[in-house]
């Protein structure tokens, strides 16, 4: 009986590898790992992200869409592998309970208008709370769990910006989420959200009042969604602003922002830049600040904290992506799309 000489073997071997590598599978549009986020994932997402208006995008527009929601599927990815590796999985039981709470302030009919809106199936938005809460749970446990301020800290961050304590005037302290119709393409929040028109604007905002309404952290939702490039990055945090300055703002964001009591969010409130909702921390009287103030020692507490999260999830995403084995098959299509022309 004859049988084929080990170079045969090895050349159809290397042959059969060489064709399974460049082989780009119809329905993958990239790979995590070896896990699939399939075209019809993208295709859902995109539909739910900017699908709702009745001007559509010019071709490279759409395009470019795809591929900034699909990056975010990938980064998603990443995490939820992370948090599956460690053990770190939401639970059904923990989706459930979410689940719940997101549905108690509506009737049935209400719900289903909200997830109608958003594009979504109950099982979607059970799939979408269990990558939330398995990130979240993934983040504090890799990161905010490992933060720690000092008393020293504390310190020397007032002695570097005793003056930013002393109120010649009364402040208010406050942050804000704002979503614009008019995307800027340098803003990139959390999860790259942003509303391409009018239409998305306003349902994106009602989005987020919902969620705020059902106890969604504020600082959470600005880091994920805002569309203000200087203060989402911060958890929406504007710092203390001036009595004066607030008495210069449109009638609409003062009416707002007198009435609010610290701890509440206003109303929405209509700009020329699109929609914003304010949340006020607290109103600080004219007058110098002491460190043995309580207040001023927890405000800058947060602020340390807030900037050390912000820079270690920066680092943590970028270090899994470079340890991560990613294929986008989407993004090496279009690219070599330009050979061709």
């Amino acid at each position: 009986m004859l049988r084929p000489s080990p170079a045969l073997c090895s050349a159809v071997l290397a042959l059969c590898l060489c064709g399974c590598k460049h082989a780009v599978p119809d329905n993958v549009a990239a790979t995590v790992n070896g896990r699939v986020i399939t075209y019809a994932d993208l295709d859902k997402q995109y539909q739910a992200q900017f699908m709702s208006s009745t001007e559509r995008p010019s071709d490279d527009q759409m395009m470019i869409q795809k591929l900034e929601v699909l990056r975010t599927l990938v980064d998603n990815e990443i995490m939820l592998q992370r948090a599956e590796k460690l053990g770190l999985m939401a639970t059904d039981a923990d989706v459930e309970s979410r689940f719940a709470e997101l549905k108690a302030p509506y009737t049935q009919e209400e719900f289903q208008k909200q997830l109608a809106a958003r594009k979504m199936s109950a099982d979607d938005m059970k799939a979408q709370l269990k990558r939330d809460l398995s990130m979240t749970k993934l983040l504090n446990k890799e990161i905010t769990s490992h933060i720690s301020i000092s008393d020293k800290d504390v310190t020397d961050f007032y002695n570097a910006n005793k003056s930013s304590f002393n109120f010649p005037e009364p402040q208010v302290h406050l942050a804000q989420i704002l979503v614009t119709p008019n995307p800027d393409p340098n803003v990139r929040n959390l999860k790259n959200d942003k509303a391409q028109n009018e239409e998305q604007a306003r349902k994106k905002i009602d989005m987020l009042v919902a969620r705020l309404k059902q106890g969604d952290d504020f600082q959470m939702l600005a880091q994920n969604f805002s569309e203000d490039p200087t203060s989402a990055p911060n958890g929406g945090d504007l710092g203390f602003v001036p009595a004066s300055a607030l008495e210069k703002a449109n009638d609409e964001i003062r009416a707002a922002l007198q009435t609010a009591t610290p701890g509440q969010v206003t109303p929405v409130v209509k700009t020329a830049e699109g929609y914003r909702v304010f949340k006020i921390y607290s109103r600080e009287p004219a007058g110098q600040r002491e460190l043995t103030d309580p207040r001023v020692q927890q405000n800058i507490r947060e602020t340390l904290i807030n900037r050390k999260d912000q820079l270690l999830r920066a680092a943590y995403y970028e270090v899994a992506r470079d340890e991560a084995q990613v294929v986008n098959y989407l993004a090496q299509t279009v690219a070599q799309t330009k050979d061709k022309k």
